[in-house]
């Protein structure tokens, strides 16, 4: 019998729609059900492609008994994070204040007022390792609830005191100037140390994809040289493409690697990650010319239309790490992995060796029983066979059982989707990914932007979720549409993105400090307003605003924006030498400010192969942050003005001596025009590629 989420839209609450936990999604109604019964709330926050959620659900959500004594005692509320990024914030910064760590399925225990009182991630169903099991876990609560209410009432009301205490924290941000030079060379230094010389990345196990630090790092080198900038990008981007993090036969990233060497990752692959990696890999070869970046960059994004696009237009958040093994069972990594006589008796004795070691499958294995993840150590076009084995074992292995897909789209990350998609097709003359980028524009603009001009944060099948944008989308998507008005020139999206930052500057920004909260100051009330600059899986939606902003700044000479951005990243400099790992997208914003950012309008017609050669250079710049502006000449970019907005960087801007010309500008205070694409690059640091 189906419980309450028979009716959502997420897959991971359609995931739990059959269990006997009487599950209620997140909402006043639960909270309301749980006083009337005066019982305390479970609440449970996972997301599709967690493991460990599966586990838990499998050993507890699915048990007759467990589930009976949860519906007698509780009631039971489910949460995709996902979905409701906001929720799942505010609870597990509690988890983590109380218990030095966190991660997913998070579990807390609540008062009917929302108030959190105790606190978990995964319960074993038998004591483990020092772990309670849930069922204890469970009967401990009740007795707390029932004959020591008054120490349960006084905890939670400590925590929320707390968290309103720590709330304050980034307000201390106010006031503070951007980063500048100190700063980003004491980031510089931080990240430096943390480094892995030997392996890439930082730090240890787990190593996750540092695509934000990354991005600064490029940016940094861009604009001072520093070759030690550029070396800690090289050596990790080449790491994890050529480890097991990456997928040697179908393209993209898991979610990041077990070990420190990047062997072994925990398989899922997300939308977000892979997205903010393709420009990673994209921006390398724009700066260097490293063959094995382009490739990574073009596979990834082929990886990304093809097993994450959705029939609509969009693109799914996940694939779950679990598949069926060939038994049946439901298996990490079964989707994934080799063993030496797998590939022979796909390929033959000859191709089988070859393959097993190019791509590093040996009979100890590097996984579970015997079996190997995928490396490439070695130049595929060094290597005669590779494309030939390559190919036959991607065929085979699409006759293995898929792992699941997650298939919500999430507008933050369509965002960043459509801005990596939108710049590979430029550069890499890809146009076939520029349709892809404008259709996922096209499904957010028609199901997930109302009337209203505000953006809903999911849909799936086409149909739109109830939860509201937070900050991270209204930036992300704003930074799609900005990416996607640089490479066509069409003008709607830039008007699109302003309409999108004007309402991040109404609904999300603190007038007084200059800082920026994660939810809108009309969306539901939690126990306190999340807010946090500092960059996680996904850059934090406070320095992608920045970023946003800044970018709409210099095509619009808007001084408001401008403001606004350099106000939001006075955080930055405040945890640049404290935390670089963590605030690299602010870091990257940052370093674009201090160098303009520079304003390219390109002016011609648009079907004049030289208007089309100075637009290529110009995206090519590896100047931070530079925007372009694409227009016929003296234009003050008619198809905005309907929207009551201009792009001033190309208003005026004649041709020269009647042909195509590009203007390089700071602060629209420009240097000598040109129509040479030779003298353009030389003005932006572009490499004609």
């Amino acid at each position: 019998m189906a419980n309450r989420l028979v009716h959502a839209t997420s897959p991971y609450l359609l995931q739990h729609a059959d269990n006997p936990v009487d599950w209620w999604p997140w909402g006043p109604e639960a909270f309301e059900e749980a006083r009337r019964r005066n019982v305390p709330v479970l609440l449970s926050v996972g997301y599709a492609a967690c493991h460990w959620c599966h586990v838990m659900a499998s050993e507890s959500f699915e048990d007759e008994v467990s589930a009976a004594y949860l519906n007698e005692h509780f009631v039971a509320v489910k949460v995709d994070r996902e979905e409701r990024p906001d929720v799942d914030a505010v609870y597990m910064e509690a988890v983590q204040a109380a218990t030095g760590q966190g991660g997913w399925p998070m579990t807390v225990f609540l008062t009917p007022d929302k108030e959190p009182f105790y606190f978990g991630t995964y319960f074993p169903p038998e004591p483990r390792h020092g772990m309670p099991s849930f069922g204890q876990v469970l009967e401990g609560v009740v007795a707390a609830w029932r004959e020591r209410r008054e120490e349960v009432a006084e905890v939670a009301a400590r925590i929320r005191a707390e968290l309103a205490e720590r709330a304050g924290v980034y307000g201390a941000g106010a006031g503070l100037a951007a980063p500048g030079e100190a700063e980003l060379h004491q980031a510089l230094a931080g990240l430096s140390r943390s480094f892995d010389a030997t392996r890439g990345g930082f730090g240890g196990a787990p190593k996750f994809p540092p695509a934000m630090a990354l991005e600064f790092l490029l940016r940094h080198h861009a604009r001072t040289g520093s070759e030690v900038a550029l070396e800690m990008v090289t050596r990790t981007a080449e790491a994890m493409a050529r480890g097991g993090l990456y997928d040697q036969l179908g393209g993209g990233f898991a979610r990041y690697s077990v070990d420190a060497s990047w062997v072994v990752p925990h398989f899922e692959k997300m939308l977000s990650d892979n997205a903010l990696l393709i420009r990673v890999y994209l921006h390398l070869w724009r700066a260097t010319g490293d063959e094995q970046a382009r490739r990574i960059a073009l596979e990834t994004a082929d990886f990304l239309v093809r097993e994450l696009g959705t029939p609509e237009g969009g693109f799914a958040s996940a694939l779950d790490a679990d598949s069926e093994d060939e038994h049946g069972a439901h298996r990490e990594g079964a989707y994934y992995v080799w063993t030496p006589g797998e590939l022979a008796r796909v390929l033959g004795e000859a191709d089988g060796a070859l393959a097993a070691e190019l791509f590093t499958v040996t009979e100890q294995g590097t996984f579970e029983e015997g079996a190997s993840v995928l490396q490439l150590l070695k130049d595929p076009a060094e290597v005669e066979g590779y494309r030939r084995v390559r190919a036959a074992l991607l065929a085979a292995r699409a006759e293995r059982p898929a792992p699941a897909r997650d298939d919500k789209v999430v507008a933050a990350w369509n965002g960043l989707a459509i801005a990596a998609l939108a710049e590979c097709a430029a550069l890499l003359d890809r146009p076939d990914l520029l349709a892809a980028a404008e259709r996922a524009a096209d499904l957010l603009l028609s199901v997930h932007l109302t009337s209203h001009g505000r953006l809903l944060r999911t849909s799936r099948d086409g149909r739109a979720g109830a939860n509201a944008g937070v900050l991270e989308d209204y930036a992300d998507v704003a930074e799609g549409f900005l990416a996607l008005y640089a490479v066509t020139g069409e003008a709607e999206w830039l008007g699109l993105a302003g309409g999108l930052l004007d309402t991040v500057l109404k609904h999300f920004a603190d007038e007084t400090s200059g800082s920026l909260y994660d939810t809108a100051d009309d969306a539901e009330e939690l126990i306190r307003r999340p807010q946090d600059p500092t960059d996680n899986a996904t850059p934090s939606g406070w320095t992608a605003a920045a970023q946003a902003l800044l970018t709409y700044a210099a095509y619009t000479g808007s001084e408001r924006h401008r403001t606004a951005a350099e106000r939001a990243l006075g955080v930055v400099g405040a945890l640049a030498g404290q935390a670089p790992r963590f605030i690299g997208w602010g870091l990257a914003a940052a370093e674009a400010l201090l160098d303009g950012p520079r304003e390219v309008a390109v002016v011609g017609a648009a079907d004049d192969p030289r208007t089309a050669a100075l637009h290529r250079v110009a995206l090519l710049a590896t100047a931070p942050g530079a925007v372009v502006a694409l227009g016929a000449p003296n234009l003050e970019a008619a198809g905005l003005e309907a929207a009551g907005q201009e792009v001033p960087l190309l208003a005026g801007r004649p041709l020269l001596g009647g042909e195509p010309a590009a203007y390089v500008c700071r602060h629209f205070a420009c240097q000598a025009p040109t129509a040479d694409p030779a003298a353009l690059a030389e003005q932006l640091g572009a490499t004609l590629r």
